[in-house]
């Protein structure tokens, strides 16, 4: 029986489900220093895996397309962390100023991967583009979101030295394991290939491992006695702006652009999107551990709300292009 539209996929259940045990039962003392240790390395495996399965022929077949990868670029490294940045005295109104770190955080992190190919694929949108445009993004992601954290987030927390610290951090957790799957990859991809459901558990358990201790520490300084449940409501309506404003941004700047209609599919979706599975490991590398929980916050909320509006939005670009070739068939058996 197919699940209904209204029940969230099984990663948000379980991401749930980790924040109120978190919440009940969270990690303290030893048991915390022991999941910190395994969360590092279930992340630098996570990255090793990634950097195996990446195909170079993938990435190298798109980049003839450079305007729209370009523009996917400029919209999730720049227009993004802008609207983040314009948005400062309006947001620090209704939220914490723990809360829009976490908002500018998600500002500057990269696209999605295997959701924007899978709704562009489900929209009839430029389907290899997009994957080219999604793997740079979170290829350049490892370098660009640091650098960005650094000029942005450190900035707006007013410490100057954390910049270095995270980039260095960012190349010896995050980089090196990347680059080392992708030296690797003539050996080992073949069996990547054919073993993805281990990709997916490793992507899945280390998120879910980091949530889990992020959470139970913010919830061992207090986390919920700080953001109370109408926070959590004003979160959740800044997201649903912020969705809105980058998806109207996508949509008509690239018809603006002359793209067309598949191209502009594929930047929508590519330009729109923010990583989860990105965004949690770069966090645990890059902030203090009794910030991650408030970080995550506006993250975890986006991620589920991007998921929903997205499958919508491709299900109604999807139908309309059937509808054209429809009309297209019927015209040509006319003539």
């Amino acid at each position: 029986m197919a699940r209904p539209r209204f029940i969230p996929d099984n990663m948000t259940l379980l991401l749930i489900a980790v924040v109120a045990t978190a919440s009940i039962f969270p990690c303290t003392g030893d048991v915390a220093i022991g999941f910190d240790w395994l969360t590092t390395f279930m992340i630098g495996l996570l990255f090793f895996m990634h950097g195996a399965k990446l195909s170079r022929q993938a990435v190298v077949a798109g980049m003839t397309h450079w305007r729209l990868h370009v523009t996917v670029l400029l919209c999730t490294f720049a227009i993004f962390p802008l609207i983040g940045l314009a948005a400062k005295p309006l947001l620090t109104y209704f939220i914490t100023p723990e809360l829009y770190l976490g908002l500018l955080f998600l500002c500057v992190l990269p696209s999605t991967v295997q959701s924007s190919i899978a709704f562009t694929a489900v929209a009839r949108g430029n389907v290899p583009a997009a994957i080219c445009a999604a793997s740079a993004s979170n290829l350049l992601g490892i370098f660009l979101t640091p650098l960005l954290v650094g000029i942005l987030v450190v900035a707006h927390n007013g410490d100057g030295h954390a910049s270095l610290g995270s980039i260095l951090k960012i190349v010896y957790q995050l980089l090196l394991p990347f680059v080392a799957g992708q030296a690797l990859r003539p050996w080992i991809g073949g069996w990547i290939e054919r073993n993805k459901s281990w990709l997916k558990f490793v992507d899945q358990s280390s998120i879910l491992l980091v949530v889990y201790v992020a959470f139970s520490e913010a919830v061992v300084q207090g986390l919920w006695r700080q953001v109370p449940p109408t926070m959590l409501v004003s979160v959740l309506v800044i997201n649903v702006l912020l969705l809105a404003a980058i998806m109207l941004i996508t949509t008509y700047g690239s018809r603006r652009l002359g793209f067309n209609k598949e191209d502009e599919i594929t930047i929508v979706f590519c330009g729109s999107k923010k990583s989860l599975a990105s965004g949690v490991p770069m966090a645990k590398v890059l902030f203090s551990s009794g910030a991650i929980g408030m970080v995550l916050l506006p993250l975890m909320l986006f991620h589920q709300l991007q998921l929903m509006v997205c499958a919508v939005l491709a299900q109604r670009y999807g139908a309309r292009e059937e509808e054209v070739q429809a009309a297209v068939a019927t015209e040509s058996g006319g003539d």
